[in-house]
């Protein structure tokens, strides 16, 4: 069965930090590209940052450059997302995608609010 499951969302201020982390289940973590998406209220779902299948390559929107870094540990099965300097703009529904086409999966996602 194939599970994608996020946590570390929360509540942080503006200005602070989260890490989200994504394990991985029920396939072959090593041969799919990952992703962070995030949607907000009234938006469409954006994606904020990937990384190659081996984790030798990323690239990030440029909303986010400079403050978020994803990377890969395929021992493990799990990508994560630190995420700095968070502003309130960064307040979404976080969701972990694996993608080696045509296959994809999501996760369920996890909340992050940037609120004073």
């Amino acid at each position: 069965q194939v599970q994608l499951v996020e946590s570390g969302g929360g509540l942080v201020q503006p200005g602070g930090s989260l890490n989200l982390s994504c394990a991985a289940s029920g396939f072959t973590f090593s041969k799919f590209t990952m992703r962070w998406y995030r949607q907000a209220p009234g938006k469409e779902r954006e994606s904020v940052a990937v990384i190659s299948r081996a984790g030798g390559s990323t690239n990030y929107a440029d909303s986010v450059k400079g403050r978020f870094t994803i990377s890969k540990d395929n021992t493990k099965n799990t990508v994560l997302l630190q995420m700095n300097s968070l502003k309130p703009e960064d307040t979404a529904a976080y969701f972990c995608n694996a993608e080696n086409w045509p296959t994809n999966y999501w996760g369920q996602g996890t909340q992050v609010t940037v609120s004073s």
